[in-house]
């Protein structure tokens, strides 16, 4: 399998890209291409003791680099040589079996919409992330890509994130819920009221009904349906919640000598559970709803975090996604 990354995209590129694509490479069993300035490229592989792992990967030439400060339209406008826009045009055009950056998450969502297409019948395609739960993992769809939806479009959100959980994350029939103010089936404006209707009566869709945001880490549901407006603000809150959380056991911790030696006890447990509701464990999102693979690595990622995300870019590629979305919207259109 072959997949093609963004060298320049995120925070810490080129340098911690390179070490987690050389990190997936030997461990997971995947060719890579990488997209950007190649003199710039093998500049940073010297530096980093990584020049036998670069030249094991094929390197698409570009010259610009999209920000996360650009406007997103610019990936098919002003800056279509970027390491984005190259990467998008040649996940298109068959040069890998999918596409995976940590760049500006706007830019990627038109980019997989407009270059790489959406899947026949997909309103929208939309964000996906994975984020812990008291138990596992659960998937937020939409995370940011779609501020203002219709009904059609929560329930396509719900239908591709329980296809993408027993699929790519192995989870037997995965309860779906939709985000909202109440849990009963009158709560909420009329896009969560018509939403609801609609996911009640589609088959095969294993619907919860409403969920409060509270309940969504006490394990609520496996997938979580919102707007983008919406759950980019669960997202993000829940991320800040947790990062908060922790300083805040740490100064406990740290508070005098006996909490120090009780942090010292409970160390392999803290770290453990640090690791458990640590998001960046998942590595990002996909972008789901485009004919081929598409995946939002997080933008402040380390190697570790890169390696994470080829895994599960690895594994969406190799579920049959796409193709059993497209078969299902064929058969509903039909009907």
């Amino acid at each position: 399998m072959k997949i093609i990354v963004d060298a320049f995209g995120g925070d810490n590129a080129p340098q911690e890209i390179l070490l987690g694509c050389a990190q997936a490479m030997d461990e997971l069993g995947i060719d890579i291409v990488l997209t950007g300035d190649r003199a710039r490229l093998e500049a940073a592989a010297r530096e980093m003791g990584l020049s036998d792992q670069l030249s094991r990967m094929e390197i698409i030439q570009c010259g610009e680099v999209l920000t996360m400060e650009d406007d997103p339209m610019s990936v098919i406008r002003e800056k279509t040589d970027s390491s984005m826009a190259v990467g998008l045009r040649a996940l298109a055009e068959g040069r890998g079996d999918a596409f995976a950056s940590a760049g500006n998450s706007g830019a990627l969502v038109v980019g997989a919409t407009t270059i790489v297409k959406r899947i026949r019948g997909v309103k929208r395609v939309s964000f996906a992330p994975i984020l812990p739960k008291k138990q596992g993992f659960f998937m937020l769809n939409d995370g940011g890509a779609n501020v203002d939806c219709r009904p059609e479009m929560l329930l396509q959100f719900g239908l591709m994130g329980a296809e993408y959980m027993k699929k790519v994350m192995g989870v037997e029939n995965p309860r779906v819920g939709l985000a909202n103010v109440g849990t009963e089936s009158h709560k909420g404006d009329d896009l969560r009221q018509s939403a609801y209707k609609l996911l009640s009566n589609f088959p095969g869709i294993n619907f919860v009904g409403n969920v409060e945001p509270r309940e969504i880490p006490n394990d609520a549901c496996d997938v979580v349906v919102a707007d983008g407006f919406t759950g980019n603000m669960l997202v993000k809150m829940y991320e800040g919640v947790a990062l908060t959380l922790f300083d805040l056991i740490k100064d406990v911790f740290k508070k005098n000598l006996k909490n120090k030696v009780a942090a010292g006890m409970v160390y392999g447990d803290m770290k453990a559970l640090k690791k458990q509701v640590d998001y960046n464990e998942y590595g990002g999102a996909p972008i789901m709803g485009a004919t081929k693979p598409v995946f939002k690595i997080h933008g402040s990622a380390k190697a570790a975090t890169v390696k994470n995300a080829l895994r599960l870019t690895r594994d969406y590629t190799q579920s049959g996604f796409t193709e059993e979305i497209g078969r299902i919207l064929k058969e509903k259109s039909a009907e």
